[in-house]
């Protein structure tokens, strides 16, 4: 990347952490009041995922990416945010995740047989991380740890303004864990995680089509977040339960339950996190049977660590 690209990273930083700290000056508005499903133990300010959304809207319009992108996370930030105040019907935010998904389809010319998968695939991203948004720390982990390595990916495939661009998601997720790290002043909220969710999937996408990286890469930059999520849907939708209502079945979740702590809890994930972004950036230098078996074996080890820490009681 050019200097002038590398500029939007601290200016991504520095946007999060001044418009979370100014949000936080209005700490007793907008309050997460705990409930038997959640893990605070206080009402905590929610709303933290403004900053992040403000950070790569400024950015992205600077390093010229496409204004219908730009304006679909707006839409989805600013529909989370009434989710956030409001408690939105579940079909009206799905149906907007899934019209945001099909516009990143139209946008990127994808071809039409492959627009389902595709809105299914980034629907379920967009949707998987504002699911696991519920412990201090954990989402802005995962933010920095996986859009670092889309930033890598993109920057050795010669994409500058998008490996720029990722790489200023990264910095504004750490901008918000300076406040958000446990224990947390402020919560990042559907307004931050739904965009970030969006993101995750949709830039996944647009790398596979560009030839940027393989399919299993935008996987592995998030597979805590995938595996987690899709693990516990899949055993609440065995059992009969509603998959879109709020639990504490998450192995994030049982952790804290269990006695780790929220600090406990996301150091470990961290640590995990940031081993697989590194690992998946690394893959992408070996032919491509040698990629897939690395892929399997890091998919199974992550499952196998999950179901370990678990059933340690």
């Amino acid at each position: 990347m050019t200097d002038s690209l590398w500029l939007a990273v601290p200016v991504s930083f520095a946007l999060s952490w001044a418009a979370i700290g100014l949000r936080l000056r209005f700490a007793d508005r907008g309050l997460d009041r705990p409930n038997h499903r959640s893990l605070h133990e206080k009402p905590t300010p929610h709303g933290g995922g403004l900053g992040i959304v403000l950070a790569l809207l400024a950015t992205g319009a600077w390093l010229g990416v496409p204004n219908l992108l730009l304006a679909m996370m707006l839409g989805l930030a600013l529909l989370s945010l009434a989710d956030d105040l409001w408690h939105l019907p579940f079909w009206l935010r799905l149906v907007a995740h899934l019209g945001a998904a099909a516009a990143l389809s139209h946008l990127i010319a994808l071809p039409i047989p492959w627009w389902l998968p595709a809105m299914l695939a980034v629907g379920w991203m967009t949707n998987l991380y504002n699911f696991m948004d519920g412990a201090d720390g954990l989402a802005g982990s995962q933010g920095l740890a996986g859009f670092a390595a889309y930033a890598a990916g993109f920057a050795m495939a010669g994409d500058s303004a998008l490996a720029a661009w990722c790489a200023a998601a990264a910095a504004a997720c750490a901008g918000f864990l300076c406040f958000n790290w446990p224990p947390a002043k402020i919560f990042m909220g559907d307004v931050g995680s739904i965009p970030l969710g969006f993101l995750a999937g949709g830039l996944g996408l647009v790398g596979i089509l560009q030839g940027a990286w393989p399919a299993w890469f935008p996987v592995l930059a998030f597979a805590p977040f995938v595996l987690d999520a899709s693990a516990t849907l899949a055993r609440r939708a065995l059992a009969g339960k509603r998959v879109w209502e709020a639990h504490r079945e998450h192995v994030y979740q049982r952790m804290v339950q269990m006695g780790y702590g929220h600090r406990g809890m996301t150091l470990r994930w961290a640590v995990v996190m940031a081993a697989g972004a590194i690992f998946a950036v690394g893959l992408l230098a070996l032919s491509a049977w040698m990629q897939w078996i690395a892929v399997l074996g890091w998919l199974t080890f992550l499952a196998w660590l999950g179901k370990r820490t678990i059933h340690k009681q």
